[in-house]
């Protein structure tokens, strides 16, 4: 297990400092499912932009505690004492504030779902770069049937699932399990809930076998396309490539590979 970094009230980080560099764990600790309150949302900022600023930093896995719930969405407590659309307004760009804290970390993120997953709990995977849930993960956007739409990071759900399945999704709020999640591209893959931990280890270790300027540089990229009509998104790729030969590290990975190719023809 990780050693502790760092705990805060409901946010806990644990950094696991390994061959390749740095691996970061967020767990959300709130036992009311871990639910998004102002308290929490705060804490997670604070902790995802200071675990940005890492230089050692290689992946980032989000998750919450125990076995019932990955977040149960935004605090409905909090939400229900509303009293202004500017107090609405100050509320919702909390949540956006957590989910664009976790697209804006520049190395791989993880969602690893363990439970319940509604609402802002499915935002916050969505702003995830890979997801997998455990098969008894129960998912949803059940923001209308509470008087409110789906809003902030749901937007990026269409790239997730395609127009008809956000719809459905949003329109009609209903719940989902992890097998349909898989099926319609919520999450990348979905297991038992003893292999959860396997299965994230599984990327840990790929995004560790990689080149990490490298994976930043694809990292950023992936998030330039997102914005970019396809010309421009073809001419950033152009500029990415060149950036990566500021730096020894393309040039040092390829004749590594290469020595090694030769060493096993030779052998």
């Amino acid at each position: 297990m990780p050693g502790i970094a760092a705990i805060g009230r409901q946010v806990r980080l644990d950094l696991d400092d390994r061959r390749g560099g740095l691996v970061g764990f967020v767990t959300l600790d709130n036992p009311r499912l871990n639910t998004m309150n102002a308290a929490l949302m705060t804490e997670l900022r604070a902790t995802l932009a200071a675990l940005a600023e890492e230089p050692r930093l290689r992946a980032v896995v989000l998750t919450g505690s125990g076995e019932k719930a990955f977040v149960g969405g935004a605090d409905i407590n909090e939400m229900s004492a509303i009293e202004s659309p500017a107090d609405a307004r100050v509320f919702i760009l909390q949540v956006h504030g957590c989910c664009d804290a976790i697209r804006t970390i520049p190395v791989p993120t993880i969602a690893r779902i363990n439970g319940l997953c509604l609402g802002a709990g499915l935002e916050l995977a969505a702003a995830c770069d890979l997801r997998v849930a455990a098969e008894h993960a129960v998912f949803g956007m059940p923001e209308v049937k509470l008087g409110i739409p789906s809003v902030v990071e749901a937007a990026l759900l269409p790239m997730l699932v395609g127009w008809g399945r956000t719809r459905e999704m949003l329109l009609l709020g209903e719940t989902f399990d992890a097998a349909a999640a898989l099926a319609w591209g919520v999450v990348e893959r979905a297991v038992p809930l003893p292999a959860l931990d396997e299965a994230v280890e599984s990327w840990v270790a790929a995004v560790l076998a990689a080149q990490p300027e490298a994976v930043r540089l694809q990292k950023r990229l992936i998030r330039s396309w997102e914005d970019l009509p396809v010309r421009a998104a073809v001419a950033a790729g152009v500029d990415a490539f060149a950036s990566a030969y500021s730096t020894p590290e393309p040039v040092t990975a390829m004749r590594a590979f290469l020595a090694t190719r030769a060493r096993r023809k030779s052998g």
